[in-house]
């Protein structure tokens, strides 16, 4: 009788699709917090210091700094300000919808705002899910994640697990076999993410630092690094700083 039950929960999850998660998935989500914080988790607000590192037209070294709030919050809102001397950049999700705006920072009056794509709305629609969900719960979005075997990443050995959000839009990460941290992150499109340092927040571990190398059509190299000086979690935010403002609105 047992056997026989065993054979038909096996043929239901093989009709039904369903997969047993990858016990490292466990490990990495350990890393982190416990189940409670990270189930409970409802926004991440940071604050810091982006610096962007490319060349200039004589090929040196011509880093720019901004100050850069990011906010995630469940399920699919996001709102990243970028301000400088120059420019201030807001960018934001709020579910469907997305929305760009650039402003003068010394002229109020001189701002234009920009409709986001289809596609850019998928790309941060995965992007709020990787920032709030820490790993479990993709295929109740629609995607799924694929185990992907072995490799050596800074000498240790890790596992490759791939979050599939759709066919172009696929996050590799590389978890250290034994202890189940994030070494690295890959994108399907060739750029590498690193966190380092620690910062805890709400009964969980975020990282200090987040390091992106981006390959330019060109074929060179852009380092963009976030430093973060703040983190905070369970906030509650106005729906107006998601939202699509109206014209001629801050």
């Amino acid at each position: 009788m047992l056997r026989s039950l065993s054979l038909l929960l096996a043929a239901l999850a093989l009709t039904l699709g369903l997969r047993a998660e990858d016990p490292i998935i466990a490990k990495a989500r350990a890393n982190i917090g416990s189940e409670a914080a990270l189930n409970g988790l409802k926004s991440v607000h940071y604050t810091g210091k982006l610096e962007v590192v490319g060349t200039d037209a004589d090929g040196k070294d011509a880093p720019v700094q901004v100050a850069i709030e990011i906010i995630f919050e469940k399920p699919y809102r996001q709102r990243i300000v970028a301000t400088s001397s120059k420019k201030i950049e807001v960018t934001a999700l709020d579910d469907y919808d997305a929305w760009q705006r650039e402003q003068d920072p010394a002229d109020a009056a001189n701002w234009r705002m920009t409709l986001l794509s289809p596609d850019q709305i998928k790309r941060l629609r995965a992007n709020t899910w990787e920032n709030l969900s820490f790993y479990r719960g993709i295929e109740a979005k629609g995607g799924r994640v694929e185990n992907l075997g072995t490799a050596t990443v800074d000498g240790k050995t890790c596992r490759k697990l791939g979050f599939f959000h759709d066919d172009d839009i696929v996050f590799y990460r590389y978890f250290d076999a034994s202890s189940g941290k994030l070494v690295l992150t890959e994108t399907e499109n060739g750029s590498t993410i690193r966190e380092q340092g620690q910062i805890k927040a709400g009964g969980m571990n975020f990282p200090n630092k987040i390091v992106t190398r981006n390959k330019m059509a060109d074929g060179s190299e852009r380092q963009i690094v976030v430093t973060f000086d703040t983190v905070k979690v369970n906030e509650t935010f106005s729906d107006d700083l998601f939202a699509m403002p109206l014209m001629g609105g801050q």
